[in-house]
């Protein structure tokens, strides 16, 4: 609780230092205009969605390295189809449970041969972003879609974007299996201690596969979210880094890379940090040359933070 009541002032100062950084040499804050913050809300909530799916899987001690290739693949896949003439929404409908099999093939691969998560997912990145980029010869496809299509990416309700009404209607959703389910409560433990879950009867297995399912739906959602945003597809750009992204929103959001700890809260709020920093650099002008850099920087602070908060636990419990 106290990591994420420090995640929340951050992101409280940060917004306030740009406001003002902004009216001192500007004469106004910007970043309070109304059409900054819709777009700000946008664009938190189309990372926030692929995002809380890391964090789930961070929970329960694995990591995905796919999920931008899974975005770009149901972006790429609903483009080439519905260039045919098919429904998106159709498409979309067909490609969730083909993302729910990519998650389970994760959790087969790494309880049933033992490799390391992260090897096991950098091999689907690559394969699947190769795969959508030759289904495409490689060219960039725009999406011809219904007006009820493109609402889920642009459309708005009470001035509230869809993207971030999407994030918050999934983050109760998982936020509920996470705290309220028996299913919640061993995702946590396997994060925590995976060999003594195994032995109190737990099948690590059947736990891994809801997470990394779990994560590859929210990853395939977002693909739709995004080819709903952009109206069209390059499959060699489309959802690159996303997987990046993601990690860092969730491990800025209090979720911890040694597994069983973590909010889908916090996760949302690390997202808004990142596209607060985002926008704000934007704003007063910093090079976009830098702005990864600068993010790079405050996610490895989070990172030591978080390591020299797990040693000074340590410490206390010893003493």
């Amino acid at each position: 609780m106290k990591k994420l009541m420090g995640m929340i002032i951050l992101l409280v100062v940060l917004m306030a230092f740009i406001c003002i950084y902004q009216f001192s040499t500007t004469g106004e804050a910007a970043f309070l205009k109304p059409i900054n913050l819709a777009n700000l809300l946008q664009r938190v909530g189309m990372l926030g969605i692929y995002s809380l799916g890391a964090g789930v899987v961070i929970i329960s001690g694995g990591i995905d390295l796919s999920i931008g290739s899974v975005i770009a693949l149901v972006a790429t896949t609903t483009a080439l189809f519905a260039a045919q003439g098919i429904s998106p929404w159709i498409i979309v409908a067909c490609m969730l449970p083909v993302c729910a099999l990519l998650g389970w093939w994760h959790s087969f691969i790494v309880g049933r041969f033992s490799l390391q998560p992260f090897m096991a997912t950098l091999a689907s990145l690559l394969f699947f972003r190769g795969f959508a980029r030759g289904i495409a010869d490689g060219k960039g496809i725009t999406l011809d879609a219904t007006p009820a299509f493109n609402f889920i990416g642009n459309g708005n309700i009470f001035g509230i974007p869809m993207p971030f009404i999407i994030l918050l209607v999934l983050g109760g959703i998982v936020a509920f299996i996470m705290n309220y389910t028996v299913m919640g409560r061993y995702l946590f433990a396997v994060g925590r201690n995976t060999e003594a879950v195994r032995y109190s009867g737990i099948k690590v297995n059947t736990v891994r596969t809801v997470a990394y399912v779990t994560c590859a739906l929210l990853a395939g959602i977002a693909g739709a979210v995004e080819l709903s945003y952009t109206g069209e597809v390059q499959p060699a750009n489309t959802g690159l880094m996303y997987e990046m992204w993601a990690v860092a929103a969730a491990v800025l959001g209090g979720c911890s890379l040694r597994g069983g700890e973590g909010t889908v809260f916090g996760v949302i709020i690390g997202a808004a940090l990142i596209r607060v920093m985002e926008n704000g650099m934007n704003l007063v002008g910093i090079p976009s040359d830098w702005q990864w850099s600068v993010i790079g920087a405050v996610v490895i602070c989070g990172v030591i933070a978080d390591a020299a908060h797990k040693q000074r636990q340590a410490k206390q419990i010893k003493s």
